[in-house]
């Protein structure tokens, strides 16, 4: 457990969200003696690190899992699950800022759906990438809903999302063919060479360089050596897990998708495709458009171009993130960069910070949002400085105010004893379910009856 002191300064902050970055701000702060209280939409914390993370690695979650353990039990930290924030949630911004507390902190992550607007995208066979994997990591809302793939799944990106979820399609539904389709070219893909192992065994290699024959010319056009870029890439097939399918991994690029293409019965039959170039655009390139068109056949898409923040929270929205202040002071970490602001009035939003994907959509994972985290608490650290501190009557008082609001609203919320009560019960489970790495329940609900039902049996006293 880590240390808490200065109690004699202590001020009492709001954090909405426990990921990474949430999980961050709430450990150093509490380390430094002020009182956290964190308000999580979800039963359990964790966030990415619980429903982004694949899910077959096991021991990279135990870790994060366990230190975050380590932070909610410390004494001034407060848990509250199965909490919703927003316009039209369980509790406002407003609400909350009017609580009388020092300082409110959203690490709500990313949660809106982003698309590149093509027509024909609401089509049946059609996946946002963030459904897709809170569907295999079983989120709430997700877990249960049917996510019929079909046999030939095209997927719109080449970064680590696309990664994981083409190892679900391989390893887990087996699909017959798995393409990527990139924009741009293969120097420019995204993904880490350590993730790509969990499917390079299924990468068809022969395909993959005529895929590189097809696109020779307009490498070459830019300076880029298609035979170093080939062998660079392939070089990162090692370590391969083991081939337990026959689906066919593949790549296409310099192709931007422009319509997703339809049957009589609205269902994917296909990407129109539109081939691209590559111009200069700094140090790096962008994908120009050429005008000419061709039919990529697939029945599924899923789209994996990155997310935006979800406007229901209720703060200054625009172009699918939080609008942050635009005036940097040049402190480092810069504190405009973490300050919640209000174009209409042209000011800062007092006492509102962001973090993680709340602040940048997208931006990296686990590790990224972390630091993200860290550098939000230096730059709220500096700002509570100027504010007076709490006495811990204030604070007991706050406390109260906010489970009684949330208690007037019928709000069933979750401590941190009910999700050591649900951990044992998830334990129990085994491998009852078709899980991918570890059971989980994938219901709100089954979670609230199980945990009440438990803690009932447990404190109902003996009868002879």
């Amino acid at each position: 457990m880590g240390s808490v002191t200065g109690s004699q300064r202590t001020h009492l902050i709001i954090v909405i969200g426990a990921g990474p970055a949430g999980m961050a701000v709430a450990n150093l702060l509490s380390k430094a003696g002020h009182e956290v209280v964190i308000l999580n939409r979800d039963i359990k914390f964790g966030g990415l690190a619980e429903y982004g993370i694949f899910p077959s690695k096991l021991k990279l979650r135990g870790g994060l899992r366990k230190s975050y353990w380590d932070i909610l039990e410390r004494p001034n930290v407060h848990y509250f699950g199965n909490v919703t924030v927003g316009t039209d949630k369980d509790i406002t911004v407003n609400e909350l800022r009017n609580l009388g507390i020092s300082a409110l902190v959203f690490a709500t992550g990313a949660q809106g759906t982003k698309t590149i607007g093509v027509e024909g995208d609401s089509a049946i066979g059609v996946y946002h990438a963030k459904d897709v994997v809170y569907h295999f990591n079983r989120l709430p809302g997700f877990g249960e809903q049917p996510f019929e793939m079909g046999r030939r799944v095209a997927i719109i990106g080449v970064g680590d999302v696309m990664v994981d979820i083409s190892h679900w399609l391989v390893r887990f539904k087996q699909v017959d063919e798995v393409t990527a389709i990139a924009r741009r070219g293969p120097a420019e893909r995204k993904y880490n060479p350590k993730e790509i192992r969990a499917i390079c065994a299924n990468i068809d290699q022969q395909a993959l360089a005529k895929e590189f024959a097809r696109i020779r010319p307009r490498l070459e056009a830019v300076g880029q050596n298609p035979d170093e870029i080939l062998k660079g890439m392939t070089d990162e097939f090692t370590k391969c897990e083991p081939r337990v399918s026959q689906t066919r991994m593949g790549f296409r690029f310099l192709a931007s998708p422009r319509r997703v293409l339809t049957d009589g019965q609205n269902r994917v039959r296909a990407l129109e495709i539109e081939e691209t170039k590559l111009e200069p655009k700094g140090q790096d390139f962008a994908a120009v458009g050429l005008k000419q068109f061709y039919e990529f056949p697939c029945d599924s898409v899923v789209f994996a171009v990155g997310d935006r923040v979800d406007e229901t929270v209720g703060l200054p929205y625009k172009n699918g993130v939080f609008v942050t202040n635009p005036a940097l002071t040049g402190n480092d970490p810069d504190d405009a960069l973490f300050q919640a602001y209000d174009e209409a009035s042209g000011k800062v939003i007092e006492g509102v910070f962001l973090t993680g994907w709340a602040r940048k959509a997208s931006e990296g994972l686990v590790g990224i949002a972390k630091r993200d985290g860290e550098w939000c608490t230096e730059v709220l650290l500096r700002y509570l400085e100027s504010q007076p501190v709490r006495e811990r009557a204030e604070i007991d008082a706050v406390l109260y105010r906010l489970r009684a609001l949330l208690t007037e609203r019928r709000r069933q919320t979750m401590d941190i004893e009910s999700l050591r009560v649900l951990e044992a019960i998830e334990k129990e489970q085994g491998g009852t379910q078709d899980c991918i790495g570890e059971f989980k329940f994938s219901s709100n609900e089954k979670m609230v009856e199980l945990i009440q039902r438990r803690r009932a049996s447990s404190s109902a006293p003996a009868t002879r």
